[in-house]
């Protein structure tokens, strides 16, 4: 165990590439950095503040919560404990020392704020299930972003019934209220159109990255988003893509011949962006660094994500329609 964040930090610049062998030995290698860095945190919180004044989790969210990290990534985590809402400012101090943490030892803070050093994401089970209900009520762009982030998670150490709880609370009021798979289907349609009418790669055109092609947004995306939905109406509680795959294929038979094709774009983003040096490159690969083999994987990685989002898409409004 490392005994300070500077000793993490040197410990991820001296493992990172080792670790980034397979997506999954790089993630069990975030896994135990974010784990231990927590330790700390939670150790030095102790001594300042005394005990936790209540039952808690510590989970993660986004790609951490999904075990889909890449070698650069940022933080995406919360904190749902047992209690009273007074005990927040506690729970507060934890998240924000975790952050903090974190950053040093080579997790960017995130620009949404979504971490536990954010009211919104470090609160009590019962006004996190108030929250949900509020978001599902409003039903904007933003009120459905967040609650799909929260449904990306998993807890990394405490009390996993905690999460659980507040997931199925979420899940009841989708069944109640049908229509708003429509909306959120509307919500994860915004995604970058990777290949162009004569079939070329589209690369983005903003100052700095042109001739870069958007992995995340462009080709990972799509089969994130279409399983996310999946899983939200058949009450999946697991954040994982591929463990998503896993529960939703008998549901849902067309999925398996996608499954394989996520898999591959796991790996293949993997070897396209290890050996970058920062979290900004990370989801840029340049479009003129790619060989013609890889030009075509691109192209058909793309267009398997698309066909899988439609055919969600079909599939999900049949099934609110009856």
């Amino acid at each position: 165990m490392g005994k300070t964040y500077e000793e993490l930090k040197m410990r991820r610049q001296q493992e990172i590439q080792s670790a980034a062998s397979t997506p999954l030995k790089l993630n069990e290698f975030h896994d135990e950095l974010m784990m231990e860095t927590f330790v700390i945190a939670k150790e030095k919180i102790e001594k300042e503040q005394g005990k936790p004044p209540a039952p808690f989790a510590f989970f993660l969210m986004g790609s951490a919560g999904r075990f889909e990290q890449q070698v650069w990534s940022d933080q995406d985590h919360g904190i749902i404990f047992e209690g009273e809402d007074h005990d927040q400012d506690y729970f507060l101090k934890l998240g924000s020392e975790v952050s903090r943490g974190l950053a040093i030892v080579g997790y960017e803070l995130c620009e949404g704020k979504v971490m536990a050093s954010n009211p919104l994401w470090c609160q009590s089970v019962s006004s996190y299930k108030k929250q949900i209900a509020n978001w599902l009520e409003e039903a904007s762009w933003q009120s459905l972003r967040n609650y799909s982030i929260l449904f990306d998670s998993r807890v990394l150490t405490g009390e996993e019934r905690l999460l659980h709880e507040i997931k199925q609370e979420g899940f009841s009021l989708l069944g109640e209220n049908p229509h708003l798979y429509e909306r959120l289907i509307d919500n994860f349609e915004f995604m970058k159109k990777g290949i162009g009418f004569f079939g070329q790669l589209l690369t983005e055109q903003s100052n700095g990255r042109r001739g870069d092609i958007h992995l995340k947004e462009t080709v990972y995306f799509p089969y994130v988003n279409a399983l996310r939905i999946l899983a939200f109406k058949k009450e999946v509680n697991t954040a994982s893509t591929i463990e998503r795959f896993h529960s939703l294929r008998w549901s849902y038979p067309f999925l398996k011949a996608y499954e394989k094709d996520f898999q591959e774009l796991l790996e293949f983003r993997l070897r396209l962006t290890k050996d970058v040096d920062t979290y900004d490159e990370v989801h840029l690969v340049p479009l003129d660094s790619l060989s013609k083999k890889e030009r075509q994987k691109m192209k058909y990685l793309i267009k398997r994500g698309k066909e899988l989002y439609t055919k969600t898409k079909t599939v999900l409004k049949e099934e609110i329609a009856s």
